[in-house]
């Protein structure tokens, strides 16, 4: 094992561990966390052009990851560089042309019922009202009401929805819809949840409440989270780990060990030395500046 992957492995063990570990670094990207959730090998993905002869267009090259168990990670990079296409190959909704992906050690090719998947856009179904969306994925899989109906009034409190329980989707604001779509799958009880700019089609304050909702979420439930986003002071603010992708073909250029303490609140983390560094780093990286 390199020095770097022992240095990134012992970070991650302290910090799952919830005690602080040493300043955060830009590594390479193939280190591999003890204890990986999510196991990403040599993935490779080519589409084919849209018109007629078109040369195949290369989505993702060579792409490796590992997270760990109950971790947070963030994948930023410009549009178009294929973290939203490897998001979806994890989930197993898009097959890939090489290498593996395995979640809790098994290999996964179709969507599997460890993962839960969040979008940008909300999927409730219009005609039922907010519990009965929520219950929906558990009838659907056959889960008794005995232990459905309980978990779904204890998320619908946690999620500030129980006074709106009996609305309609459109009867919600953009917020509310999306803190429901999170709610649907966690009323799945999932190991893995992926979420694919799940706030950003949302306002900069509503979104900004809603990060503080998800950290609040995952800090109670702790499942292994894998987040694409564009906002680099978002994956700061919610992640053990922020991996940077390359243009197309996308490639893991660096990764961000994020040593921030936990649990966070805006008020102290946005406020901590280390802070400002992460967001400036993150930015060179991305070329911002």
């Amino acid at each position: 094992m390199s020095t770097v992957t022992k240095t990134v492995t012992q970070l991650h063990a302290t910090r799952l561990a919830g005690e602080p570990g040493p300043a955060g670094e830009a590594t390479a990207a193939a280190a591999q966390p003890q204890g990986a959730m999510i196991e990403v090998r040599h993935i490779d993905k080519t589409f084919a052009g849209k018109q007629r002869n078109a040369s195949p267009i290369r989505i993702l090259d060579d792409v490796s990851l590992s997270i760990a168990d109950r971790e947070f990670v963030s994948i930023l990079g410009a549009s178009g560089c294929g973290k939203s296409t490897l998001l979806r190959i994890v989930a197993g909704l898009v097959p890939h042309d090489g290498g593996e992906v395995r979640v809790a050690g098994q290999r996964v090719s179709r969507p599997v019922p460890e993962i839960g998947v969040v979008f940008q856009t909300s999927n409730m179904l219009p005609w039922l009202t907010v519990r009965q969306n929520l219950l929906l994925g558990t009838r659907l899989r056959k889960i008794p009401k005995e232990t459905s109906e309980p978990r779904v009034s204890a998320l619908l409190e946690m999620l500030g929805l129980a006074q709106f329980a009996d609305h309609h989707p459109h009867e919600l604001s953009g917020g509310m819809r999306q803190r429901a779509s999170i709610g649907q799958i966690l009323a799945l009880e999932p190991k893995v949840l992926l979420m694919d700019e799940p706030f950003g089609a949302l306002d900069a304050l509503t979104r900004d409440n809603l990060n503080v909702e998800l950290l609040r979420i995952w800090q109670e439930h702790r499942q292994t989270v894998l987040l694409v986003t564009h906002s680099i002071e978002e994956a700061v603010f919610l992640s053990d780990r922020v991996i940077v992708m390359s243009a197309r073909p996308g490639k893991i250029e660096q990764e961000v060990v994020i040593d921030l303490p936990r649990p966070r609140s805006p008020q102290t983390i946005k406020q901590h030395p280390r802070y400002a560094g992460y967001i400036a780093q993150l930015s060179q990286l991305m070329g911002v500046y």
